[in-house]
């Protein structure tokens, strides 16, 4: 038996990262012995609603890794990592006992699966252990934005211009002082394999505009290449509406989707470069893109479950059908757009897709095959390594009109591929085989 101290454990879910880490920082102030936990939940590895699984390879392989990283960052902080394939609920006592936990720091989450996992988590342990949630996957804090939830604007540009005006971002937290070596627990856990969680290994395929790995190191050197080593930011602008290769766009979404990188270290890096550097029209860009960002998850604190309604948050009816044939063919590259199968084809093989093809294979999926947006969303959130549930089924109810467009447009995919595509290029890449 070890001695009997005080224990703050942090639970990691989306918030896989040591630097800029609130609870991380909080629970290692507190004075007690820190240890950091994380749950393979076996839920998000099984068959969900629409008969996909609710994280395919792609993602599960950039968790696994962005976890072994995790591991390695808090280990040169004297703080051990306990990994668990298991329920939280079945765990969380045991831990509580063993380790004395008097007091839980986690990300604050609000969507139903995450509410309900904490709520099964709190049946099962003892009363006096004290959860603090913090909002730490934001840009603009919500007690720093001036207006209540129910108070966000069902359009972006009235959300944007409030907060540019009258929210600031926060200053990152410092980097934390490693804890005393003695800190450290002689138990360990070990972290799954691919095989484990229910998947064979498997290559990353040679096209993919995302050969990235997951882990906070890796998120940290991609800021450093796309800002400083390549300078991209400057054109960022110009160049995030392209499909092919590495640099179009800054490819940060993965690592923030996880909380491998958090938004606020992006922003005040864009503050550095534009210093240092130049400050333009890209520069400011990116900052927009994650206040989009932002938006989809005050959208969902608004809102709350209709965000997986059909009718959405617009309680629009539409006539939606569930063809699993029409469903198969656009899974499978098998439409009669050669780009929109160009774009299926890569998500297929890579679990990534552009901005720009996301915009038009689900407009293509809602608005000319007429098919039940909530299947669409549920292949994206199985396929995409940067699957994050506000973004994902706010950008889909956006799409199938019945989120935050006010104005219900449909993409001409036709002339999309001939805008975005001119040469055939990203078609050509990924329908070799095939004939436009």
């Amino acid at each position: 038996m070890h001695d009997k101290q005080k224990t703050s454990l942090v639970w990691f879910q989306n918030d896989l990262r040591t630097h800029d880490q609130i609870s991380l920082a909080r629970a290692m102030a507190k004075g007690n012995r820190v240890i950091g936990v994380f749950f393979f939940v076996p839920s998000q590895f099984e068959i969900g609603t629409f008969g996909f699984k609710k994280t395919e390879k792609f993602r599960a392989k950039f968790l696994l890794e962005t976890i072994q990283q995790l591991e390695v960052n808090l280990a040169q902080l004297n703080i051990s990592l306990l990994t668990f394939f298991d329920s939280p609920e079945k765990v969380f006592p045991l831990l509580v006992t063993e380790y004395e936990v008097t007091e839980v720091f986690l990300q604050k989450e609000w969507t139903q699966e995450e509410l309900d996992r904490l709520n099964r988590v709190k049946n099962v342990v003892a009363p006096n252990v004290t959860f603090t949630e913090s909002f730490d996957q934001f840009l603009f804090h919500p007690e720093d934005v001036p207006l209540s939830f129910n108070q966000i604007p069902q359009v972006f540009t009235q959300f944007r211009k409030i907060c540019e005006k009258k929210a600031s971002v926060r200053n990152l937290v410092p980097f934390p002082k490693a804890m005393p070596k003695e800190n450290t627990i002689h138990q360990h856990s070990s972290i799954p394999s691919l095989n484990e969680l229910g998947y064979e290994e498997f290559d990353t395929d040679a096209r993919t505009a995302f050969p990235f790995q997951g882990g906070e190191n890796e998120a940290l050197n991609r800021l450093d290449h796309y800002f400083w080593e390549s300078k991209k930011l400057s054109v960022y602008k110009k160049t995030r509406n392209g499909l092919i290769g590495t640099d179009y766009s800054s490819k940060f979404s993965p690592w923030l989707a996880n909380g491998s990188l958090s938004p606020r270290t992006v922003y005040h890096k864009i503050k550095e470069y534009e210093k240092e550097i130049v400050k333009n029209d890209s520069t400011y860009w990116l900052f927009f893109e994650l206040i989009w960002r932002d938006y989809f998850k005050y959208i969902s604190l608004k809102h709350g479950n209709a965000i997986f309604r059909q009718e959405g948050i617009l309680e629009k009816e539409y006539e939606w059908k569930t063809d699993l044939k029409l469903l198969h063919k656009w899974i499978n590259g098998e439409t009669s757009s050669s780009f929109v199968n160009a774009n299926m084809l890569e998500i297929k093989n890579t679990g990534w897709m552009s901005n720009r093809g996301r915009q038009n294979v689900a407009s293509y999926f809602a608005k000319e095959l007429l098919l039940d947006w909530r299947i669409g969303a549920a292949y994206f959130e199985a396929m995409l390594l940067d699957y994050d549930v506000h973004s994902n089924y706010g950008n889909w109810m956006y799409v199938a009109g019945v989120g935050n467009d006010p104005r219900d447009r449909k993409f001409n995919v036709r002339l999309q591929a001939e805008r975005y595509d001119a040469q055939g290029k990203f078609q050509t890449l990924w329908l070799q085989n095939s004939l436009f």
